[in-house]
């Protein structure tokens, strides 16, 4: 057991964490020169189109120092804020961090709330200066704001580069020196803490864990602790670039288990598996349940497909434990899901992978946060989908989620920053310049505000330089109130949305607008309105497609052709009466990007 290192790889997006995980596996051996390609951890399609990491990846390496032969337990991280909790069950899992800051641009916001993450643990912090050979780096600078925020000494920080593979000996020195081997009794009964799953068509679920006490061998009769139920270890082993099936796994390391699972519900991430012959009793603490910041409805867009969906999404829970869903109806889409995720970025991905990975292609309603809904009884109420607030009349008020978030930028940008977080009703609590160029702002803002484009409004008035970390810190109360779309006097549940009164009739307005341009023309006038409780705010009008039925008269009394107009006239208000209006996917996806 002294001879294992379990460390994982933190950074902000975009500082390098793949390639230098890939120069680390290079250097140990563990991959050979024909295996060998860019981010060799990122093994999904779309993580290498958009060259982000979306999934932890855990690998194992071996490497001798000197006599002694070290396991070296990697598991590589995502920078995005969105993936926070993909993070946080890593570090669950190791005994220290490397915390990789790149040269050029120094700390972000994400490195701080990764690293928080990793103090909270009690992780070894490992710094590294990522990218040291790029023309534009300030090693001594972003030196002086590592040692400002971890208070290590100036010679403990390695230069490093990914690309070129300087300072690798350093790094892997440095984990044999400064990681804390495991602790955890080999003696004790077994207790595995599972940190991933992950699901194969030809042997079930597989379930990735680290072994905290005792040992898990080939054949025996494991129990998972939350669920209850029991399994035989068919095969279990370690974790290199392929599976790799061993009798035993010991106190300390990495593995996977293959039980022949085949129900998605029966593996949860956080669970403990122990033996049934020996089981420990207690379950192992210090996992924290995920807590869903944006809802949206996800429908099939055939009917149909709603059992296949739902086959879908358990999987892909299964891969990513952050997602949460259940079942809701619509009356404008039928049945589908109402799904919790963790960000705009996290809904846009699980979008993507169900169109890839499973072929359904659905439909996402508008984004929201919850909220808390008090009723004159004194009842709260959880309104995670608009359309489940209560009446006006019974409504005494309603409560929103409050963020904190951390935006760094460079100096220049301060004001565009402060003007839209306060455009987005947001309140500035604290204004600290780490350096004399960059500035660290704290505002408090409602959840909401932030869910549609508030990140990409941020990267483009910085020009790409701000960062950005939020964390919850609780409800108050807002005037906000239920803005519905009437389309020819029919509610649209899909498109209703909570808002705060402040902003409802601007908002009101532009959708009809956007509605006007991306609804089809019919043979019939359509009135498209906006409206809060019975009091319409804003209103469109898309005229009708008219045949012209006076083209016969010409001359004559003008009798004649008033009662062909009529004529007509009553023919379209039938029309009205009968006719429905299909409603475009786009209209659904349009109100996501108003500006």
């Amino acid at each position: 057991m002294k001879h294992i290192r379990n460390f994982c790889i933190i950074a902000h997006i975009d500082h390098g964490k793949s390639t230098l995980a890939d120069r680390l596996l290079e250097y140990t051996a563990t991959i050979s020169q024909r295996e060998a390609q860019a981010q060799l951890l990122d093994n999904m399609d779309l993580e290498r189109e958009r060259g982000i990491t979306i999934k932890s990846h855990a690998i194992q390496m071996n490497y001798k120092v000197g006599d002694i032969e070290y396991n070296f337990n990697l598991i590589d991280t995502p920078g995005h804020v969105d993936f926070s909790y993909e993070v946080s069950r890593s570090i669950a899992a190791c005994e220290g961090a490397l915390l990789i800051v790149d040269a050029s641009q120094g700390i972000q916001a994400q490195t701080i709330s990764n690293l928080y993450l990793a103090l909270e643990h009690d992780l070894e912090i490992i710094p590294i200066l990522n990218k040291m050979d790029l023309p534009g780096a300030m090693p001594e600078e972003v030196k002086d704001q590592i040692i400002d925020l971890i208070g290590c000494k100036r010679e403990d920080i390695i230069p490093a580069s990914g690309k070129t593979g300087l300072g690798i000996p350093d790094i892997i020195q440095a984990i044999v020196d400064r990681v804390p081997a495991p602790v955890g009794d080999p003696e004790a009964p077994l207790q595995a803490l599972i940190f991933d799953s992950v699901f194969n068509s030809f042997r079930g679920i597989i379930a990735y864990y680290k072994v905290v006490n005792g040992e898990i061998k080939k054949g025996d009769k494991v129990k998972f602790i939350n669920t209850g139920k029991e399994y035989l270890a068919d095969e279990v082993g370690i974790l290199k670039l392929d599976m790799a099936p061993r009798s035993v796994v010991k106190t300390g390391d990495v593995g996977y288990i293959i039980s022949g699972i085949k129900e998605a519900r029966e593996v949860k991430v956080g669970d403990t598996i122990t033996t049934t012959a020996r089981p420990s009793l207690d379950a192992i603490q210090g996992f924290e349940e995920v807590k869903p910041m944006v809802f949206a409805g996800i429908y099939p867009v055939d009917t149909d497909e709603f059992e296949e969906l739902r086959e879908a999404m358990h999987k892909l829970q299964l891969n990513d434990a952050s997602i949460v869903f259940e079942p809701e109806s619509s009356a404008a889409l039928g049945f589908g899901f109402r799904c919790g995720f963790l960000g705009m970025l996290h809904m846009e991905i699980i979008q993507e992978r169900l169109e890839r990975e499973f072929d359904m292609t659905v439909i996402t309603t508008v984004p929201n946060v919850s909220y808390i809904a008090h009723t004159t009884k004194g009842d709260e109420i959880f309104v995670n989908n608009p359309s489940d607030l209560p009446d006006p009349s019974k409504l005494d008020s309603v409560e929103e989620p409050f963020i904190k978030a951390n935006i760094i930028t460079k100096a220049d940008f301060v004001g565009p920053v402060m003007s839209l977080c306060i455009q987005k009703r947001g309140t500035i609590v604290n204004q600290s310049y780490l350096t004399s160029d960059r500035v660290e702002l704290v505002f408090e803002m409602p959840m909401g505000e932030i869910v549609f484009d508030f990140y990409d409004k941020l990267k483009t008035i910085s020009k790409g330089y701000a960062s950005f970390d939020y964390h919850q810190v609780g409800y108050r109360k807002s005037d906000l109130v239920r803005l519905d779309m009437l389309i020819n006097d029919e509610p649209v549940d899909a498109l209703s949305s909570l808002i705060h009164r402040s902003n409802a009739y601007d908002f009101g307005k532009k959708i009809c607008e956007k509605l006007r341009e991306l609804i089809p023309r019919q043979q019939f006038e359509i009135k498209i309105q906006a409206s809060i409780g019975a009091k319409v705010i804003a209103r469109e009008t898309l005229s009708a497609l008219r045949k012209d039925v006076t083209a016969k008269c010409y001359g004559g009394d003008i009798s004649r052709k008033r009662k062909l107009l009529e004529k007509q006239k009553k023919g379209k208000k039938r029309m009205r009466q009968v006719g429905n209006v299909e409603i475009p996917q786009s209209a659904f996806m349009a109100v996501l990007k108003l500006d």
